[in-house]
């Protein structure tokens, strides 16, 4: 076999619809984890200088944040790991199927792990499907702060007091109702908008949420691509069972008839 064939034949038994699933929840989890944990900083910074000057009113949106902060290290180190096997399952189906009719076979555990990773990509899709819309909260929140920054320079808003916009974060529950001040109005929040904490969590959340979508999307291609896998080595399974009973009900009626002739040249004789 030359070096071309090779090529060719390893080129083959590479599972690309797996390798691109790979690929799209690799980017998905890095932006997600990545921007997430970037923004969430960020977002204590500007309300720690705008919002909140005395530490013990945010106490516990630090510690919130904190906690999220190491969830999203865990998430980025779970996922490269299932990643990786879930690709390398991949490259184990994708064998198992070319060479069905080899020598290599599938065994019954073989089968139980690829039903296993069905229910558990299931499961792990449904929950980032939560997570993508939790982290279009914030995308919202921001928003609504940009558009109200718009607002001010808007023309209708200048033929009245600018000071009577104001932005209070403390409805969203984000920070206590005693927080100090609580709130931003006129010029001071115009001037929060212009900040590069504001401008970066903003896209920041954005990108994150893009990144939430992207995993989601990674994890219906991944289980279509194992449920499809599945159920093709179990139908494949059950020929190749069937094919082997027929094969040893045959060769049993062969030695059946070759006893029975050597019976009756034995008889003959």
């Amino acid at each position: 076999m030359g070096c071309l064939d090779c090529c060719i034949k390893c080129l083959g038994g590479v599972p690309y619809a797996s390798l691109v699933a790979t690929i799209l929840c690799f980017s998905g989890v890095a932006l997600f984890c990545g921007c997430g944990h970037v923004a969430l900083t960020g977002t204590v910074t500007m309300l720690e200088n705008h919002f909140s000057r005395i530490t013990s009113d945010h106490a516990t949106l630090i510690d919130v944040v904190q906690i999220l902060q190491y969830i999203i290290y865990g998430i980025a180190s779970f996922f490269f790991l299932y990643g990786i096997i879930l690709l390398a399952e991949g490259f184990y189906t994708t064998s198992a199927v070319k060479e069905m009719h080899s020598e290599f076979k599938t065994t019954v555990c073989g089968r139980c792990i690829s039903a296993m990773f069905v229910f558990l990509t299931y499961i792990l899709g449904l929950a980032w499907l939560g997570i993508f819309g939790f982290s279009a909260v914030p995308v919202f929140l921001f928003y609504n702060m940009w558009t109200t920054c718009a607002a001010m320079k808007s023309p209708i808003a200048n033929l009245t007091s600018v000071d009577n916009i104001c932005v209070d974060v403390r409805q969203y529950g984000v920070i206590p109702w005693n927080a100090d001040p609580g709130k931003a109005c006129g010029q001071n929040l115009a001037d929060i908008c212009n900040t590069s904490e504001f401008y970066l969590s903003y896209h920041l959340y954005i990108v994150a949420c893009a990144g939430a979508g992207a995993t989601v999307i990674a994890l219906i291609h991944y289980l279509m691509i194992l449920a499809a896998n599945w159920a093709y080595l179990k139908g494949a399974c059950q020929q190749t069972h069937a094919y082997q009973d027929i094969k040893t009900k045959d060769d049993a009626e062969l030695q059946d008839v070759q006893s029975r002739s050597k019976e009756g040249l034995n008889s003959y004789s």
